[in-house]
C-alpha cells in the first residue's frame, strides 16, 4: 500500500491557444502528472489570457464574482483529483495518470468489456481507412472480431470483463481457432495478434493491471510460398492464347512477375507512377497499399512492352490506369485455367507472381537481397529472407557447372 501512496501527483491549470490565435477567451485545461506520466483534460471553462495569472494558475484580474466562481470551480476539480487518489489507495490499486483520468471522466474500469473496446477500435480503423489503414486491414479486424465473438459464444458468454482476462483465455482462444474454427496455425496467430493489440490498448489506458499475454509467445511458422521456375514462366509466355480475357490475364500476371507488385499495387497504378529514374530509364514509383511503404522498381524491357501494349486499351483510357486489370477473383480464376493448360501443378494465384519476382527473376539471378527487399517495399530485410531458400537451387546449378568444369580438367 505504501508504494501507491508515495506517488508524486501534480495538478496544473493552463490556457490553451491555437497557433492562429488572434484574441478573445482561451480554454482552460487541467494537466495532471503522476510520477512523470501526464495527461490533459478540458475543464469546459475559458477566460481572457489578460486575466490569467500563469504562476498562480488562476484568474486574478476579473470581476469579483466571476473570479471567485471560476477559481472555486478549478479548486473543486483539483480536489476531485485527490479524491480519486484516495479512492485508489483505499482499494489498494496502483495510482496512475490513466486511472485518475478514468475516474475523473466517469469511466469505470471494473465494467469495461473486451468486445466494447474491440468494437470501438474497429470503428476507429474504419474512420481512418484511406488515411492510416487500408481497406484490407479493416476487413481482417472485422473477421478477427467475429472469431472472438464466436469463441465467447462457444463458452456460453456474450462478452467478458477486462479484469477477467487471463492467460487461459488466450490459450483457449488459440485452441478454439485451430480445433473448432479449423484454421491454420498462421491464421490463428494473425487473429491472436489483433487481440494482443487490443490488450495493449487496454494496458496503455490502465484498464487492466496484468497482461494476459505474459508467458505467451506468438509464433509464425514458415510457409511454402509457391513460385514459378524459369521453365514454367517460359511455358506461360509461349502459350498460344486466342481469347482476350486469358491473354490479358497472362500479360498482367507476367508484368507482376517482372516488377514484384501485388494485385492491389498493380490495380492502382497510374501513368503518373511511371517516372524517369536517375539512370535515364523508366521506373515505377509508388507506395504499397498494404503498408504504405515506398516502392521503387526499374522496369525490365518485358514489363515496358506490356505497358505499351495496353496504353490505348479502353479501360486504361477511361479509368486512367496503367493496365486493364480485372477483379482479383477473376484473375485467379483465369490463372488456374492458364496453369492447367501449361501443365503447371501448383496453386497459382496472382500473388504467385510477387513470389516469382523475388525468387526466380531476381535472387536466383544474383540480385542482392537488399536490392530485392527495397523493390518489394519490405520494411525489414527479414521479410525478404523468407525467399532465400530458392538460392539452394542456384547453389545446386552453380555446383553442377563446377562439377562439369572439374570433369573436363580431368
Amino acid at each position: 500500500m505504501l508504494q501507491f501512496m508515495n506517488k508524486t501527483i501534480k495538478v496544473l491549470f493552463m490556457l490553451r491557444t491555437r497557433s492562429n490565435y488572434a484574441g478573445g477567451p482561451a480554454p482552460i485545461y487541467m494537466r495532471l502528472t503522476v510520477d512523470g506520466h501526464r495527461f490533459e483534460v478540458a475543464t469546459q471553462r475559458e477566460t481572457d489570457p489578460d486575466k490569467w495569472d500563469h504562476k498562480a494558475c488562476r484568474v486574478v484580474r476579473s470581476k469579483k464574482e466571476e473570479t471567485r466562481e471560476l477559481n472555486n470551480y478549478l479548486d473543486i476539480l483539483q480536489s476531485k483529483v485527490f479524491d480519486a487518489q484516495r479512492d485508489l489507495v483505499s482499494k489498494g490499486v496502483e495510482i496512475t495518470a490513466g486511472r485518475i483520468r478514468n475516474l475523473l471522466l466517469g469511466e469505470n474500469d471494473d465494467k469495461k468489456t473486451l468486445l466494447d473496446v474491440y468494437r470501438q477500435h474497429v470503428k476507429e480503423v474504419k474512420e481512418l481507412v484511406g488515411k492510416d489503414y487500408a481497406e484490407g486491414t479493416l476487413r481482417r479486424f472485422k473477421s478477427s472480431l467475429a472469431s472472438l465473438v464466436a469463441y465467447l459464444t462457444h463458452n456460453g458468454k456474450t462478452d467478458i470483463l477486462l479484469r477477467e482476462l487471463n492467460h487461459p483465455f488466450v490459450t483457449g482462444y488459440e485452441v478454439f481457432l485451430k480445433s473448432v474454427r479449423n484454421v491454420g496455425h498462421n491464421t490463428a496467430m494473425g487473429n491472436i495478434k489483433k487481440l494482443k493489440k487490443i490488450i495493449n490498448l487496454c494496458i496503455a489506458n490502465d484498464w487492466i493491471d496484468k497482461d494476459p499475454f505474459i508467458n505467451y509467445k506468438i509464433k509464425i511458422r514458415d510457409t511454402n510460398r509457391p513460385f514459378l521456375v524459369q521453365d514454367e514462366l517460359n511455358r506461360i509466355v509461349n502459350l498460344k492464347i486466342l481469347t482476350d480475357r486469358l491473354s490479358r490475364v497472362r500479360d498482367i500476371f507476367m508484368f507482376s512477375c517482372y516488377t514484384g507488385l501485388s494485385y492491389a499495387d498493380v490495380q492502382k497504378l497510374r501513368q503518373s507512377d511511371l517516372v524517369i529514374g536517375h539512370d535515364g530509364e523508366k521506373w515505377i514509383h509508388t507506395e504499397r497499399v498494404k503498408t504504405d511503404a515506398a516502392t521503387r522498381v526499374p522496369l525490365l524491357p518485358d514489363a515496358m512492352k506490356i505497358i505499351e501494349m495496353y496504353k490505348d486499351h479502353p479501360q486504361c483510357v477511361n479509368k486512367r490506369t496503367l493496365l486493364p486489370i480485372m477483379s482479383n477473383q477473376k484473375m485467379n480464376e483465369y490463372l488456374k485455367e492458364i496453369a492447367d493448360r501449361c501443365e503447371i501443378n501448383k496453386k497459382m494465384t496472382f500473388h504467385t507472381a510477387r513470389h516469382t519476382f523475388a525468387t526466380t527473376v531476381t535472387l536466383t539471378n544474383g540480385v542482392p537481397m537488399e536490392t530485392v527487399s527495397k523493390m518489394l517495399g519490405h520494411k525489414t530485410i527479414r521479410t525478404t529472407q523468407q525467399y532465400a531458400k530458392i538460392l539452394d537451387q542456384k547453389v545446386s546449378e552453380d555446383m553442377k557447372l563446377l562439377k562439369e568444369k572439374l570433369q573436363i580438367m580431368k
